[in-house]
């Protein structure tokens, strides 16, 4: 019996091993402006999407590409764009999306500490992880939705 529950128990433990964070990231990011933000900056009761990309990613582009007609959508989410990058590349790449255009978004990079990629074990970019207003994870993307599918997600937060 002993053996059953302990073989049980290592099934949870290896099935839970797969499942996301429950909250967000602790990441501390340098800013645009040259600030630096945390978790803790963020708007209580909103919720957040923190899409965690690399500038010269072609996937990633594509995603804000394909988000830009529907920028409405994600008007009531907070939004963290957060990068392992030189910051001079994410204002580059913030230049060339017109994202300051939209005040609930914020780019930054966390340099090469690598926290967040760490945090979600992440493998690919970009991944995005859509957080409601309690704080809790309701789903993440390790590979490019369809917008349509995001847009939903954001809906339900």
């Amino acid at each position: 019996m002993k053996k059953l529950l302990f073989a049980i128990t290592l099934l949870i433990a290896a099935g839970c091993s797969k499942a996301q964070p429950p909250v967000i990231a602790p990441y501390k990011m340098l800013k645009l402006d040259n600030t630096w933000t945390t978790p803790a900056d963020l708007k209580k009761d909103k919720p957040v999407m923190l899409i965690y990309f690399a500038p010269d990613c072609s996937h990633c582009q594509k995603l804000i590409y394909d988000m830009k007609p529907v920028m409405k959508s994600f008007k009531d989410i907070q939004v963290v764009m957060i990068t392992f990058t030189d910051i001079k590349m994410v204002k580059t790449f913030n230049e060339d999306f017109g994202l300051s255009a939209y005040k609930n978004f914020t780019l930054g990079t966390e340099g090469y500490t690598y926290t967040v990629q760490k945090y979600y074990q992440m493998k690919t970019t970009p991944y995005i992880a859509i957080y409601a207003k309690d704080g809790h994870l309701v789903q993440a993307f390790e590979k490019v939705p369809k917008i349509t599918d995001l847009v939903a997600v954001v809906k339900k937060t």
